[in-house]
């Protein structure tokens, strides 16, 4: 998961457009993670690349073909820092 963050190329440049990809393994002492084990959040400069990664980017693509057989459980939420 964290190499799409080289592995995902601008269709126009053909170079790495994600500003910033982080996450990893949940060790919360809170017990609020449900299902979920794994958290990761990736940053993109525009609405537009966020929606280049979601649609149309192979890298992404391959990659929900890879992995979406042994994930279980998936939550997604976009959000633009500061507002609320």
């Amino acid at each position: 998961m964290l190499a799409l963050k080289d592995n995902c190329l601008s269709a126009i440049s053909q170079k790495p457009y994600i500003k910033s990809f982080s996450g990893g393994r949940n060790n919360s002492p809170e017990g609020h993670a449900g299902a979920f084990t794994h958290g990761f959040v990736v940053e993109f400069e525009s609405e537009e690349d966020r929606d280049y990664y979601v649609h149309e980017d192979p890298a992404h693509q391959d990659f929900i073909k890879f992995a979406g057989p042994h994930i279980e459980n998936v939550k997604v939420l976009d959000y633009e820092p500061g507002k609320l």
